[in-house]
């Protein structure tokens, strides 16, 4: 049976913290960028829909320059339901 020998627990605990300054290093430099990019893609997404809400909800016609308001999109109140009666509890000692 090999016992674990107290060089090798440094050596190993010198790894984890190389490994560790290296990724801390390489996120410094790295995720600005990639935080950049995920807020401009999510930018032009959202500038695609509105561009997308903009033509179906508003559309102009030729001969008069009427808008017509496409109703189709418009939220309908819910119904709600009413399941029973509020009963209110009390607790007794």
């Amino acid at each position: 049976m090999q016992e674990a020998s107290f060089t090798g627990f440094i050596r190993t605990l010198i790894y984890i913290i190389a490994i560790y300054y290296i990724i801390k290093f390489l996120a410094r430099l790295f995720l600005p960028i990639l935080v950049k990019k995920a807020v401009e893609k999510a930018g032009e997404n959202f500038q695609k829909q509105q561009q997308y809400a903009r033509g179906n909800s508003w559309q102009k016609t030729a001969n008069n320059d009427e808008i017509i308001i496409d109703t189709a999109n418009a939220k309908k109140p819910r119904e709600t339901k009413k399941v029973g009666e509020y009963v209110d509890y009390e607790e007794i000692d």
